[in-house]
């Protein structure tokens, strides 16, 4: 069931948004050679403590942290670990934010030092999917509309957009109808409505779409080796057009 939000509880949202989109401007300086993802999740925790927040993902069906770090291949749900981020890496760090029991959601990927104009396109491909997936996101289009323009973007500068993982819906939970596929037909899929709060989060691979899953059952990687990247924003549907909670200044 989809469940619409109200002026106030997006609001609150947007509280927890700012507090999210800040700690993703703070990690662009942390983030370098030589910092290790475990640094990062302890800097995450840490910032969140000191603002009156949780990591909502800690402890969600027995994940044991707050941020997902994924490096290079790793498409989604990489474990903070203790090998270090080298030059030319780069690295998506996703977090779910609880600020007074109103959630937001964001993943941002970020160069680590100096990263190849293979990479740093790729980077810079996804975040514009991202945000032509974003303004699709007014009422009266539907699911399949948002899906359609990061895919048509993508596949039209040469790469390819993960099937295997989708946006959601978020409020009281981290997922909530509906879900939002970063491919697929104009036109089709439930229809967008005020008040709906959504998570657009397009996962784009430079080589095939295809991914495979680790041992630990959570990250999930390129079958081909090839580099993936994600950007992830929070979004109310709003009569007046999509307001992105997790905004970033000078994005």
């Amino acid at each position: 069931m989809i469940k619409r939000k109200s002026k106030r509880e997006i609001e609150l949202m947007q509280e927890a948004g700012k507090l999210l989109a800040n700690v993703h401007k703070e990690l662009r300086t942390f983030i370098k050679p030589g910092v290790t993802t475990m640094e990062i999740e302890n800097f995450v925790e840490r910032y969140l403590t000191k603002h009156g927040a949780t990591g909502e993902q800690k402890g969600y069906q027995g994940y044991e942290f707050n941020t997902c770090a994924s490096i290079n291949d790793e498409v989604c749900h990489g474990f903070p670990r203790h090998e270090k981020l080298a030059e030319g890496d780069i690295v998506t760090v996703d977090m779910v934010v609880n600020l007074n029991g109103a959630l937001a959601d964001s993943a941002w990927t970020h160069a680590v030092g100096n990263v190849s104009e293979e990479a740093s396109k790729l980077m810079d491909v996804t975040k514009t999917s991202l945000y032509k997936g974003i303004e699709q996101a007014i009422p009266g289009n539907r699911i399949g509309d948002i899906g359609h323009a990061i895919q048509s973007y993508a596949e039209g500068e040469g790469y390819s957009v993960v099937r295997d993982f989708t946006g959601h819906g978020i409020g009281e939970g981290i997922h909530e109808d509906p879900y939002i596929p970063h491919f697929g037909n104009a036109g089709k899929g439930a229809r967008l409505k005020e008040g709906m709060v959504i998570t657009i989060e397009p996962m784009i691979n430079i080589g095939g779409w295809s991914t495979k899953m680790d041992d630990n059952n959570w990250t999930a990687r390129t079958v081909d080796g090839s580099l993936s990247a994600q950007y992830e924003h929070t979004v109310a549907i709003t009569k007046d057009g999509p307001v992105i909670l997790t905004q970033q200044e000078e994005e």
